[in-house]
């Protein structure tokens, strides 16, 4: 249902950098924010950064098992979030919701 994707740094492939998680069909993306040190919804940067050619040899598609070990490294410790969770991101944009 969703793709996985590792980031590594410029000089640095053995190391992860970060993990976007997408839903390709309608667009939807989630990355680690190292600066809030949050999940983030932000489609545009993720979308932006794996389809700039200069970013190929940045970024591998990975299984969800493989996302969730990196992500421990990459966050210090914060999980991936389940699939259910990642499911009502996408759909409330990364906002939460309004009103009743």
């Amino acid at each position: 249902m969703y793709s996985y994707y590792v980031v590594y740094g410029r000089r640095d492939r053995e190391q992860a950098a970060g993990v976007f998680v997408m839903d390709v069909g309608p667009g939807d993306a989630l990355l680690w924010d190292h600066k809030l040190k949050a999940w983030s919804y932000n489609p545009a940067l993720v979308v932006g950064f794996l389809d700039d050619d200069r970013n190929d040899d940045r970024w591998a598609s990975v299984d969800r098992a493989e996302a969730e070990r990196i992500a421990l490294g990459v966050t210090g410790g914060e999980e991936l979030p389940d699939e259910e969770t990642i499911g009502w991101i996408f759909r409330w944009r990364g906002r939460p919701r309004q009103g009743g």
